[in-house]
């Protein structure tokens, strides 16, 4: 069994303006299979993040099947998050970022030389912008969009195009080029979690209200950008993976659920509780391209 112990820290600055904390959390990883009844199951639990048992480990984004970029805090050496990569296969590790500045949601562009993050600037106004970083290190790097400002996660469409969420009151959903900088809004009142459904089609959270927050599909190849509701979100739930098969993955405080929109009429249906390996509540979520592995975040 994991042992996992919860050690709440105190408040040591705000990771983007939506959060007041920086808090305890560790990435797990399950193997994913299908069973003949074609349902879900988890296997073979493994902490990730033990080399930093009482710091910031979050937003795992899969590079290939057997390496994942993580963002990490540690206590011990680092007053802001850095870039890390795991390397599944022989059980290593390797700092990407060392900076003053504090670097978040790590993904590798389409350009596979170059890995991007949000960057929180040393600025007074801690200016945050997407920036890009070649993998090899042997440059700084350089903001994706030096004019837009607020970005507080987004989506790599190509290397042309790229999603993003700008932090604002209320939040807003832009897609933006990178040939010239423009942007155009798509819609507002957004979470924080984008996930691609096919190379035309991204799913996003929606919310109207407090207490009404829906899974969409937005069409990249309209040109207005239209979407259409999936389902409903599980209450109080944002983050989402999505599997080859198309079937949707959520959790909800210990439980994984998944959603199958091929039988709309389940809703959806639970396949695991975690409170096994004292994991209390699940966040981020991320299923490497092979559909064989799931990397999430607990607490």
């Amino acid at each position: 069994m994991i042992r996992f112990c919860l050690f709440l820290l105190l408040a040591i600055g705000p990771l983007f303006r939506l959060s007041a904390q920086i808090y305890t959390s560790h990435v797990y990883l399950f193997t994913l299979t299908k069973t003949e009844e074609a349902k879900v199951r988890l296997s073979e639990p493994k902490m990730l993040t033990a080399f930093n048992p009482i710091g910031y480990n979050n937003q795992p984004s899969w590079v290939s099947n057997e390496e994942l970029y993580l963002t990490v805090r540690t206590l011990k050496d680092t007053s802001q998050t850095d870039i890390y990569a795991l390397n599944l296969t022989n059980g290593t590790k390797m700092r990407l970022t060392a900076t003053k500045e504090s670097e978040y949601s790590p993904m590798l562009t389409p350009n596979p030389f170059y890995f991007s993050a949000v960057r929180v600037e040393s600025d007074a106004d801690r200016t945050q912008r997407l920036w890009q970083f070649p993998v090899d290190r042997i440059e700084k790097g350089a903001p994706v969009f030096p004019t837009i400002r607020n970005i507080g996660y987004y989506l790599w469409i190509n290397q042309r195009n790229v999603l993003l969420y700008i932090d604002s009151n209320p939040s807003l959903l832009f897609i933006a080029k990178t040939t010239d900088g423009s942007y155009k809004k798509i819609t507002s009142d957004i979470g924080r979690c984008f996930q691609r459904i096919s190379t035309d089609k991204v799913a996003f959270v929606k919310k109207d209200a407090p207490n009404k927050w829906t899974l969409c599909e937005l069409d990249l190849k309209d040109p207005e950008f239209g979407f259409k509701t999936i389902t409903g979100t599980l209450d109080g739930s944002e983050d989402f993976a999505i599997l080859p098969d198309g079937t949707f993955l959520m959790g909800n405080a210990s439980k994984l659920y998944r959603y199958d929109r091929t039988k709309n009429d389940e809703g959806w249906v639970e396949i695991a509780d975690l409170r096994t390996y004292n994991i209390k509540s699940i966040t981020r979520l991320a299923v490497s391209p092979d559909g064989g592995k799931l990397a999430l975040v607990g607490q």
